[in-house]
C-alpha cells in the first residue's frame, strides 16, 4: 500500500473524525470573499464598473461599507488600482482585476449558474453568461486533472497535505 492510501485509510474524512478545521481552504476564502458587497462588487467589475462612483450608484452600498470593501480586495491582490483623469478634474483610482482575481471567476460563475437555477426571476436569469469567440452558453463543470467531468456525487475527499487531527484533549 502507498503512502497516500496509507495516508487515507489511517484519517479517513468520516464526519465522525475529530479534524482540525484551522487549516481550512474554503473558510479562509469565505474570510477575504464570503461577503455579499465583496461578490456583488466583483460581479460588476466582470461586467466593466471601474469607478468607486460606479459601484457606489449601481450598488447602493454605503460609502464607508464599499471603501473598505475595495480596499480589502486590493490589499488581498483581487484588484489594483490604476489612475485615472477626466478633463477637468482631479486624478483618481479605478479598479482593475488581476490574475489573482480572475481565478475567482469560476466560483462567481458557479453561484450565478446555482442562482439561475433555482432563484432567477420567472422570466428567466438577468444577464447570460456566453462565449464571446462563438455565443454559445458558458456554465461551469468539474473535471478531473485527467480532463473527466466529475459529477458531485463522484467526489471524493481525501487527506491533503496540510491534513491535520485536533489535538488529542
Amino acid at each position: 500500500m502507498d503512502a497516500w492510501n496509507e495516508a487515507r485509510t489511517a484519517v479517513d474524512l468520516d464526519p465522525g473524525l475529530e479534524r482540525d478545521m484551522s487549516n481550512c481552504s474554503i473558510a479562509r476564502t469565505l474570510e477575504i470573499v464570503g461577503e455579499k458587497w465583496t461578490i456583488l462588487i466583483l460581479r460588476e467589475i466582470w461586467y466593466g464598473a471601474s469607478r468607486f462612483s460606479d459601484f457606489e450608484r449601481i450598488l447602493g452600498c454605503p460609502r464607508n461599507l464599499l471603501a473598505a470593501r475595495l480596499r480589502m480586495l486590493v490589499e488581498e491582490g483581487i484588484l489594483a488600482t490604476e489612475t485615472y483623469k477626466e478633463p477637468g478634474s482631479r486624478s483618481r483610482p479605478k479598479y482593475v482585476i488581476t490574475s489573482k482575481g480572475m481565478d475567482l471567476v469560476p466560483a462567481v460563475m458557479g453561484l450565478m449558474q446555482w442562482g439561475d437555477h433555482y432563484c432567477a426571476d420567472p422570466e428567466g436569469p438577468a444577464v447570460m453568461a456566453r462565449h464571446q469567440a462563438c455565443g454559445a452558453h458558458v456554465d461551469v463543470h468539474l473535471r478531473c486533472a485527467e480532463g473527466h467531468s466529475v459529477p458531485a456525487e463522484e467526489i471524493e475527499s481525501v487527506p491533503g497535505p496540510g491534513f491535520r487531527t485536533k489535538p488529542a484533549e
